[in-house]
């Protein structure tokens, strides 16, 4: 039985993956039925329309829309962390009382009790702006696809010390998985926020330590700012494998693309008509996600001669060795 591409978008949208199910009764005839009342995590809905379940006993039998009855509960929410270097400033009053000077990211580390105190003191700020900034803070601001609304349910700033660094954090709650581009969307709005919006208003906040020092904390860098969810951004591994997506530019006109990784090549909505400012917009972009060169060629490599090839490799590129190329896609 055929199912319209419509329908089926529809279906993954409303139930993504890890909803819970609930057997009210099978109407197929399999010899060995799911119990009514077992309850399970959908694993994935097939093109077909059929509902791939792991159901709590361990069993892998599957659910059909119009054959067999159950229902549907929205996954439990998870919590997503994307992480931003952190970097705290003070003024030496003596020297140069206009000239802040840049803490090393070791002795910020030093200061994090009193910034995560500060963070939360303008967490609760933002929760007095109203009712759902309270209940769903950054994302009270957020004007993106909806796809991205009713999946992140909220976004708070705090900060952490990992390794002996300070980092900020972007502490989601998610209904669901994000796809490539739906993370993009959504870092996209926790970058605006961290230089323009909340971030902005935080770093002018004074922090005082201790033995009369202030401190100001910055979410957001002019340069080397990067984003990258949890587990990539601690991955001691992470240059040696395969992002999820990158961004290129086509061969042909130079328009802006990007690869998820498995799929291929797609040109972006964001693409202008100037090649150097969709070579700039995908340089950009891959560093704000701490891509480097090699991990882009690899991608490239992959849609080119398939992701199992050696080609898909970042590791193949260490040298960076020099290829003639075309906008961002080597010539074999």
């Amino acid at each position: 039985m055929s199912i319209q591409k419509e329908w089926l978008d529809f279906l993954r949208e409303q139930y993504p993956v890890r909803s819970r199910i609930k057997l009210r009764e099978m109407g197929s005839d399999d010899p060995c039925p799911i119990k009514p009342g077992s309850t399970g995590s959908l694993q994935y809905i097939d093109d077909l329309g059929t509902f791939h379940v792991a159901w709590d006993d361990g069993r892998g039998l599957g659910l059909v829309i119009g054959q067999d009855s159950f229902s549907v509960s929205p996954p439990p929410l998870q919590t997503l962390k994307l992480y931003m270097p952190m970097t705290a400033t003070y003024y030496d009053g003596e020297d140069d009382p206009e000239q802040d000077i840049t803490m090393d990211p070791h002795e910020a580390a030093e200061y994090a009790p009193q910034i995560i105190n500060a963070l939360q003191s303008e967490r609760r700020w933002l929760e007095n702006e109203g009712p759902e900034e309270a209940e769903r803070g950054l994302m009270a601001y957020f004007d993106g696809p909806d796809s991205v609304d009713q999946k992140v349910q909220s976004c708070f700033f705090t900060a952490e010390v990992r390794d002996g660094q300070l980092w900020g954090v972007a502490e989601c709650k998610v209904r669901g998985s994000l796809t490539p581009l739906e993370l993009k969307c959504l870092t996209d709005e926790i970058g605006g926020q961290a230089s323009d919006g909340v971030g902005e208003s935080f770093e002018q906040r004074e922090i005082r330590v201790g033995d009369g020092l202030e401190i100001y904390a910055h979410l957001w860098q002019s340069k080397g700012w990067t984003i990258m969810p949890e587990q990539d951004r601690f991955d001691p591994h992470f240059s040696d494998r395969l992002p999820d997506m990158c961004f290129t530019v086509l061969p042909e006109d130079g328009a802006l693309a990007y690869i998820i990784k498995g799929d291929g090549l797609r040109r972006s909505e964001d693409s202008s008509d100037k090649p150097e400012v969709n070579r700039h917009l995908a340089d950009c972009y891959n560093r704000e996600w701490g891509i480097s060169e090699a991990q882009v060629r690899a991608m490239e490599g992959g849609c080119q001669h398939g992701w199992d090839s050696p080609a898909a490799d970042p590791r193949a590129y260490g040298q960076a060795q020099a290829q003639p190329q075309i906008g961002g896609m080597s010539l074999a």
